[in-house]
């Protein structure tokens, strides 16, 4: 089973003396004689998921809904759209009000006969010989006392209409009834309906005592006026059939009001469904491994169900397993999978350090979804509904489009960002999905690693390969360069590599090595002994080709434009005492004995999932650490385009001041499309030169702004995050200037009792373009502990900048 070169390489290297394999899995940065990691690991004191689960199996039992980038999907909850916070208006509520007293002091009126004409319209639409001559309305027999009542019933009904429409009860309605969700908007409109037919009905309904509205009485004598007596309601079948036309006619407004209708059908409709579907199975827990019981493999499904119930695993065994699973089938290596499960339960197809976990653990890890938590986003006007108060999360799909980070010195650059992210990667190491080379004594504990590079402190148990494993005189020659002249205006990339490729393919072909920082500084400050020396050992008529390539860089040492002696001088940098061991001048190749320090070559990462430190020298060696700093970015972007590699690859700079050159620049955009990324950590964006910082916020996809960032700073983000439209709205206060004496007489009341002169509202809603954040407001409205980020993934996927809390 191809396990990652886990046991194939340990089996290996057992044989083989350290250094001397075509692709070694470095040992663990302890001690030699650590003993092995036991077979089954004790259980982390923390839990592997969010805050604490009872056990593994919940953890893993837990759900992780599909969300958008950077929130922490364990447990997620789309949550649900705030209730509309709109409250109504003073100026509604008076036009509700006011109506409302109008319409009762108009019918009191009414029912007091004190409306002027109040009779006319009766008296010109029924015959005389109704009413007592000499009266306005005196009924002479019952067909007059019954029109008095229909016509108290027509005008109550218009009073009402139009009242209603006069008025803001249209508005009030739709705020209080129809804004809510079904079926607290049905059931509101049941209880006014109920209220209304117990003003229209109120003998119906116990305890209720007041007189009822004119609405059934003024009914019942229209058709006995348009029947010619009482007689037709003789019939009990007459009057059920008025008493249903009146109530429907009453509850009818209020059934549109609360959609009882759409409702009912979408409630059939549903049911209706659940009777004809057929039920669904039920979904299979992760904890029974369905994946292997689809597969048929029910023996391994079944001993990792009991080990995870046991508590035997944790979650990088989990991880790890799922991984090797998907690998093994899409393989077709089904039985050989299995088998090393049966074999070896959850210690199967382990990391080749034998580790299951780290030795501690800072932060909050999602390994099933590959996130680490850095803290939670902040709600507010900016922040999608869906980001609100969601965690924060980063994950190989983010970080593969590299991530730039920017904050002054305690903003919490590596305690929030960089180590939380260099202890996913180790965990996602330890199950074969990821490389991680972590640049930076702050990245995390050495125990936490497979290789830990000390440059500079004799006590260090690995080096660093200068020319990165490679046997390419040309592909070496171009990481030398960038690191030595990268950041050079007076001497271009090119012209060094050629001066480099000029001496290192040469050396190669005469020795068959390249040559130590120390002799290839001699070669290229023209020193005429080592130059002599080399040039006599490619005597041979084989090394015609090389000997022009050495009489091309001899004939122009010395010369105005030689970019040798620029070269040498920055070799002098590493050519130091205290770096006498390192840079394969200490390796047993170079016949330094047994004990000297194993060479390591970033090239080890396009082959197996190593977890890898760097500490760079400091106190003084400030610029060398600066150079070595930007020859590991060269590496790693050239180790990234090697074909093979399935695991994501990814370079975590904790200081990159200095790294950023125009070439590294172009190979960091190409990363995303080779599986690997770099994570990129600047007090200030003043460290790297002016001409790339269009083309380094361009080249990265997601970007962290920290608090405490200047607005120098914050206006290259300001520019990188470009602009949005937004919805303006501007509020005018007018005086209202009244042209008749009446409507003066009332302002200039209305003024003497309130001491403010009748203005109106002038509102203007207009669509402006602004920036998401601009320079000012990053520099001094990110709260400490605070940054804004925004993250792009490889798929396309898109975050806005927005304000995260890394605090928790």
């Amino acid at each position: 089973m191809e396990s990652d070169g886990t046991q194939e390489a340990r089996g290996a290297r057992s044989g083989a003396q350290p250094g001397t394999h075509a692709n070694p899995v470095p040992r663990p940065a302890g001690p030699p004689d650590v003993p092995a990691a036991p077979v089954v690991p004790p259980r982390p004191a923390h839990a592997p998921g969010q805050g604490a689960p009872s056990s593994v199996a919940e953890w893993l039992d837990t759900p992780r809904p599909a969300a958008g980038p950077g929130i922490w999907r364990f447990g997620y909850r789309t949550p649900d759209p705030a209730p509309g916070r709109e409250r109504l208006a003073p100026v509604t509520l008076v036009g509700v009000a006011v109506p409302l007293v109008i319409g009762l002091l108009l019918w009191s009126l009414w029912r007091h006969g004190s409306v002027p004409y109040q009779w006319s319209l009766l008296r010109l639409v029924t015959p005389d010989d109704w009413w007592w001559g000499g009266t306005l309305a005196s009924p002479k027999g019952w067909q007059g006392a019954e029109a008095i009542v229909v016509h108290d019933g027509v005008f109550f009904g218009v009073l009402v209409y139009a009242m209603g429409r006069l008025g803001s009860w249209p508005g009030v309605v739709r705020h209080v009834v129809a804004r809510r969700p079904q079926p607290a908007r049905a059931l509101l409109a049941l209880v006014f309906a109920l209220a209304a037919l117990s003003l229209v009905f109120p003998s119906a309904f116990p305890g209720v005592g007041w007189d009822a509205l004119p609405v059934v009485g003024p009914v019942f004598s229209l058709v006995a006026l348009v029947t010619g007596g009482y007689d037709v309601f003789t019939s009990p079948w007459v009057t059920d059939l008025l008493y249903a036309v009146i109530t429907l006619l009453v509850v009818w407004p209020f059934a549109r009001l609360g959609g009882w209708l759409p409702y009912a059908r979408e409630r059939l409709a549903a049911r209706r469904e659940t009777q004809t579907a057929d039920v669904p199975d039920k979904p299979v827990p992760p904890t029974q491994w369905p994946a292997l019981r689809e597969a048929g493999q029910h023996q391994a499904a079944d001993l990792l169900t009991a080990d995870v119930l046991a508590g035997r695993m944790n979650d990088v065994d989990c991880a790890r397993l799922e991984h090797a699973w998907t690998r093994a089938r899409a393989r077709g290596r089904l039985a050989e999978f299995t088998d090393a499960v049966l074999r070896h339960g959850s210690a199967a197809l382990t990391h080749p350090s034998g580790a299951r976990d780290l030795p501690a653990r800072t932060a909050r890890h999602d390994l099933r979804a590959g996130q680490v938590r850095i803290g939670h986003w902040v709600a507010g006007e900016r922040t999608p509904l869906a980001y609100g108060g969601a965690g924060a999360a980063l994950d190989p799909a983010a970080l593969a489009t590299s991530l730039l980070v920017v904050g002054p010195s305690g903003s919490g650059k590596t305690r929030h960002v960089v180590a939380p992210v260099v202890e996913s990667l180790a965990l996602q190491a330890l199950t074969g999905q990821c490389a991680v080379v972590a640049v930076g004594a702050g990245c995390g504990p050495d125990a936490s690693f497979d290789v830990v590079v000390r440059v500079g402190d004799p006590a260090s148990v690995h080096d660093l390969d200068p020319y990165a494993g490679t046997a390419d005189p040309d592909e070496a020659a171009a990481l030398l360069a960038e690191a030595l002249a990268g950041d050079l205006d007076t001497v271009g990339a090119q012209r060094a590599a050629t001066a480099l490729a000029q001496l290192l393919g040469p050396y190669r072909a005469a020795y068959g090595a390249f040559p130590t920082l120390p002799v290839l500084r001699e070669l290229l400050a023209g020193e005429p002994a080592p130059l002599t020396d080399l040039r006599a050992a490619l005597a041979e008529e084989r090394h015609a080709v090389m000997r022009r390539e050495l009489d091309a860089r001899v004939r122009q040492s010395g010369t105005p434009g030689d970019p040798g002696l620029a070269l040498a001088d920055r070799l002098a940098l590493l050519d130091r005492p205290v770096f006498a061991d390192f840079f394969g001048a200490g390796s047993p190749a170079s016949g330094a004995g047994d004990d000297a320090i194993r060479p390591f070559s970033l090239r080890a990462l396009a082959h197996h999932p190593l977890r890898v430190r760097i500490d760079l020298p400091e106190h003084g060696h400030e610029e060398a650490a600066r150079l070595l700093t930007r020859l590991v970015l060269a590496q790693f972007t050239a180790v990234a385009r090697e074909a093979g590699r399935e695991h994501f690859a990814c370079l975590v700079l904790d200081d990159a001041t200095g790294a950023v050159t125009a070439e590294s620049v172009r190979r960091i955009q190409r990363l995303r499309s080779q599986n690997a990324g770099v994570v990129l950590a600047l007090r200030t964006v003043a460290d790297v030169p002016e001409a790339l910082h269009g083309p380094l916020y361009a080249a990265v996809g997601c970007r962290m702004a920290l608090s405490g960032v200047s607005t120098w700073d914050g206006s290259r983000f300001a520019g990188a995050w470009g602009t949005e439209w937004v919805e303006t709205r501007d509020v005018a206060q007018h005086t209202v200037f009244a042209d008749q004496p009446m409507t003066r007489a009332l302002h200039a009341l209305r003024k003497l009792v309130t001491g403010k002169a009748v203005t109106t509202e002038a509102v203007t809603v207009r669509q402006v373009e602004r920036e998401r954040w601009s320079a000012s407001e990053l520099a001094h409205s990110v709260p400490p502990g605070h940054a804004v980020l925004s993250l792009t993934t490889v798929t396309g996927e898109h975050a806005p900048p927005l304000l995260l809390d890394l605090r928790g």
